[in-house]
């Protein structure tokens, strides 16, 4: 992408509008998505799991460009819901916006507050399995692969966005007390 191009992909992300809510999941309001950055406000976040049949997990890079975790591999699909939208309604968004993947059947597993110095969210965690295509987004992923996430799959010298992580932890964690 040029630099006019992601110029302009940075400025419609921020005008998103987005779902305020309060520490107890409550929505307040819609605000801009830049809004809410610039004030460090809660807003809520979507985590889609993408596995195949084989039950390995996609794991994908982020462009250089995001304003959060630029570079950084993540093991969720995802993002900020918008106004007006559901958990479910934003993860069936993201997973066709980032990764190609649509008219799939989204399991919902948990809720969770996330607080870093980078960002304050409530994420809805969904999983999925897909052995189709991937098509990814080029103002958000520059990269994929697919992983064992039971086994030692982090590579020395990458990073991996952290909300992500927790997400897959959480996850994990529920899977093998069900």
């Amino acid at each position: 992408m040029d630099r006019a191009a992601i110029e302009a992909y940075l400025a419609a992300s921020a005008a998103e509008r987005v779902t305020h809510v309060d520490e107890h999941d409550q929505p307040l309001g819609a605000v801009s998505r830049g809004d809410a950055q610039t004030r460090g406000l809660i807003t809520r976040c979507t985590f889609i799991f993408v596995f195949n049949s084989t039950g390995q997990l996609c794991l994908h890079q982020r462009t250089n460009h995001k304003r959060l975790y630029p570079g950084f591999w993540d093991v969720a699909a995802g993002g900020v819901v918008g106004a007006g939208e559901s958990y479910a309604q934003g993860a069936e968004r993201e997973l066709a916006e980032e990764l190609g993947v649509a008219g799939v059947t989204l399991t919902e597993h948990l809720r969770f507050y996330f607080e870093s110095a980078d960002s304050r969210l409530w994420a809805g965690v969904f999983s999925c399995c897909w052995d189709g295509p991937l098509e990814m987004q080029p103002e958000e992923v520059q990269d994929f692969r697919w992983i064992d996430p039971h086994s030692q799959w982090q590579r020395s010298g990458e990073q991996y966005a952290p909300d992500s992580m927790d997400a897959l932890q959480r996850l994990l964690q529920q899977i093998s007390v069900d």
